[in-house]
Parts: structure tokens; sequence; C-alpha cells
């Protein structure tokens, strides 16, 4: 089986930024409204100056990042790498995708353009995992007969 590879997407990237920066103007609004603020759409531009500085200063490292599906196993960046027969969940969340394995650890692989295919893509491949043999780690030994010399 070939490498399958997950990279983000920037219209994904940019539509996630969008919909979190309408959510941040709205609080803040809601918020210096509830105060009592005479001028509530200041809130607004904070929250939408707030999550555009957010999106510019991390789009370099969250654009860069990219998971490697292969026969046995799913790689991520850093120390994020799993077997696929110890993944239980594969969900969608938006545009991203979360693994979550049997230890309970829980890695989302986001901005994807095509969420949907990479979540059956991991669902297929874990599947096909966790049907084969587990290979074997440790040559097989004869039980010793009680009394025999090890």
């Amino acid at each position: 089986m070939s490498v399958t590879v997950f990279r983000p997407d920037r219209m994904a990237y940019l539509r996630a930024y969008a919909t979190m920066a309408a959510i941040a103007m709205a609080i803040g609004m809601g918020v210096l409204w509830a105060m009592g603020n005479p001028y509530p759409w200041t809130g607004a531009v904070g929250g939408l100056a707030a999550i555009a500085l957010r999106g510019w200063y991390l789009s370099s490292e969250e654009l860069a990042i990219s998971w490697e599906l292969s026969r046995d196993r799913l790689e991520g960046p850093g120390w994020r790498k799993m077997a696929l027969r110890d993944i239980t969940t594969v969900r969608m969340l938006g545009s991203s995708v979360q693994v979550i394995t049997a230890q309970g650890d829980k890695h989302l692989i986001k901005y994807l353009a095509e969420a949907q295919t990479a979540k059956v893509a991991i669902e297929e491949a874990a599947g096909r995992a966790k049907a084969r043999p587990p290979a074997e780690t440790a040559p097989k030994t004869e039980p010793k007969p009680d009394g025999a010399a090890q």
C-alpha cells in the first residue's frame, strides 16, 4: 500500500478563521453591550483584529503540518504516531478529522479540503489493519518440562 498524505488546505484554514472571527465579533459586541458600553461596535473590531492576528501568526506553522497514512500507521508531526489497529474512533469536526486511540489519545488532523474522504480512508485502513493477524514480536518457544534445565 502506498502512503497517503493529508495536508491542510488554505481555503479550509481561511473558512475556519472567518467563522472564529464572526463568533469573536458577536461575543465582543455582546459583552460590551451587556456592560452598558455606549460603543459596542468596538467589540466587533477587537474580535476581528484578535482572530485575524492569530490566523496570520499561526498560518505558516499550521499549513506546514502533514499526516501520513501507511499500511500500519498514522503519523503526524512530532510524537503523534499510532498503529492503525489502536484507532477506535474517527469523526469529522468541520474541516478536521479527530482520531481517538484505544489508549485515549486524541489527535486532530486540521483544515482538510476533503475531510470526509480522509475520514473514510483512515477508517478503511484501520479496518484492514485490525483484520490482519498481529505481527509476531518474539520467536515462539516450546515450554520446558518441569525440572528441565533452562
